[in-house]
């Protein structure tokens, strides 16, 4: 147990993904809000940005191979760790945390694992990647259930998705805990100089991110064709598993008033955003996108830019009541040009308070008080 002056101390484990902008600054706020945190980490993820993207026989073999020989070394490291308060399993941790287990429960050591979102969900019934009835998805829901059980702690990004585990996996809601996912401020930050308004020039819309089907991207499509006559300038940033379908679309459609590049290097992603009148968030009806608020929200927010994004159960919890926010209906490309048209680059230039909830330090507060509190407790277990 911690003394009474003694830092809290947790322990980082596993084959987490420091390239997840989530991984970094859950860590760093932790350590903001004066966690000493040690880490015991191998890094197998590098150069894959898209997991559910990985194919072909070589770099599959590759990635198992890395993370099979990643644990020995990694529960090394484990034993030979001074006194701690905590585990936390960072993102993408659902098979770390079953290997840890064992030795946690000997330690008497809370385990937290931040399972941020599902990887059943994901991989079955978001990007339908596998039907529900192969053998895999069972594989993936029983593998999730499992880790669920060994966790006493689960982090989640928004408290949607915290119902849906509590749904999903038989979760007890007192185990879970709500971290947003928060920015890295040195990366996305307003600008001080005050906007400049050129009402001769089209108004520049802003969409960046991964081409996956909770983003909604047809709508952003479809509300160019739209609006080609009411000097709007739609551009695209990014690429993934639907970009084949964009294609067709915007080859069928022909918006002339939208552009397409297939990716910036995340250093570079600011510097678009300040050049855009408005930045799009997501727009997909799928049940995911309604209980998530995705990086780029906070990024956007954080660089004191007007943000459309969809009107759902997880932008409610952080993005009512902001002059610069409009939350439109879901896949409603009619919703989406005349909210585009109503914002006509108007900057209110709020968001002040805002964009001092969304920093590491801010967003882990939560995480850091149930820490405290656990440390005070004779036995570093949650009951439930």
């Amino acid at each position: 147990m911690t003394g009474t002056h003694d830092p809290l101390r947790i322990v980082a484990w596993g084959t987490y993904d420091l390239g997840k902008p989530r991984v970094r600054i859950l860590l760093r706020g932790l350590r903001e809000n004066g966690v000493d945190v040690l880490e015991c980490h191998r890094n197998i993820w590098q150069g894959v940005e898209d997991k559910s993207q990985v194919s072909g026989w070589r770099q599959r073999a590759r990635i198992i191979g890395n993370w099979l020989l990643a644990y020995p070394a990694l529960i090394w490291c484990y034993l030979r760790a001074p006194r701690h308060d905590a585990i936390l399993i960072p993102y993408l941790g659902q098979l770390d945390i079953l290997i840890l287990w064992p030795l946690a429960k000997l330690r008497r050591r809370t385990l937290i694992l931040d399972a941020f979102l599902s990887l059943y969900n994901t991989v079955v019934e978001d990007r339908r990647l596998v039907g529900k009835h192969n053998p895999i998805a069972w594989l993936l829901f029983a593998w999730e259930w499992l880790a669920c059980r060994a966790a006493d702690i689960i982090l989640v990004d928004t408290n949607a998705h915290g119902r849906y585990f509590v749904a999903t996996f038989g979760v007890a809601p007192k185990r879970i805990q709500r971290v947003f996912v928060g920015v890295e401020p040195e990366h996305f930050h307003a600008n001080r100089e005050p906007p400049q308004s050129n009402r001769t020039r089209p108004v520049h819309v802003l969409f960046y991110g991964q081409f996956i089907p909770l983003h909604g991207i047809e709508t952003v499509v479809r509300a160019a064709k739209l609006s080609e006559h009411d000097n709007i300038a739609w551009h695209l940033i990014g690429s993934g598993q639907e970009a084949q379908s964009i294609r067709s679309l915007i080859n069928e459609l022909a918006p002339s008033n939208l552009d397409w590049e297939p990716w910036v290097a995340y250093h570079e992603l600011l510097a678009r955003i300040r050049a855009a009148d408005i930045c799009l968030g997501i727009f997909g009806a799928t049940e995911k996108a309604a209980r998530v608020i995705p990086n780029k929200v906070f990024q956007i927010i954080a660089s004191g830019k007007p943000l459309i994004t969809a009107d759902t159960t997880a932008s409610r919890e952080l993005l009512e009541h902001e002059p610069d926010i409009q939350l439109v209906p879901v896949a409603d490309p009619s919703a989406l040009r005349l909210a585009v048209l109503n914002s006509q680059a108007a900057h209110h230039g709020g968001m002040a308070a805002l964009r001092r909830q969304i920093l590491p330090a801010a967003v882990t507060h939560p995480l850091h008080a149930l820490l405290a509190q656990l440390a005070l407790r004779p036995r570093n277990r949650v009951a439930g």
